[in-house]
């Protein structure tokens, strides 16, 4: 798992896409979704974010070097299965825009991909395409 910064930093952004018009309902790990499957909602995003390593980056006095913690988000568009890719794709276009050379609370995204699609693992009747973003954090040990 990503530390909380990295979680809230891409939970922010999505937070505040999902409250707009015309936006799609947005779950994090762990959420209930039961409510999107009961509604038979058209189409919604999965996120999952990981942190896949923390290492320090200077060698210096404790409590003065630099680390970077670098990760993968995961934004699972779920659309509802034998109805096409192209609105998975549509949305998914528009959630890499919210993050393209736009660094938040410290994070920076080098590399994004609108990955394969596979039927909903953990959602039944939903077909999911998964918008990946690679990331890196870097803090400073004094300022956490």
């Amino acid at each position: 798992m990503s530390s909380p910064t990295a979680f809230d930093a891409f939970k922010g952004v999505l937070d505040t896409y999902a409250a707009g018009s015309g936006a799609l309902p947005v779950r994090y790990e762990n959420d209930f979704c039961q409510d999107l499957l009961d509604a038979n909602t058209p189409a919604w995003v999965y996120v999952e974010v990981y942190g896949d390593s923390y290492r320090q980056d200077t060698t210096g006095a404790p409590g003065a070097n630099v680390w970077e913690e670098t990760g993968v988000t995961y934004a699972h568009v779920l659309v509802p299965s034998g109805e096409g890719s192209s609105s998975a794709r549509i949305y998914a276009r528009t959630l890499m825009n919210l993050f393209r050379e736009k660094p938040i609370d410290g994070l920076f995204m080098p590399e994004m991909s609108l990955g394969a699609g596979n039927p909903g693992r953990d959602f039944p009747n939903y077909w999911s395409l998964a918008l990946t973003i690679y990331w890196t954090r870097r803090d400073i040990t004094s300022a956490t």
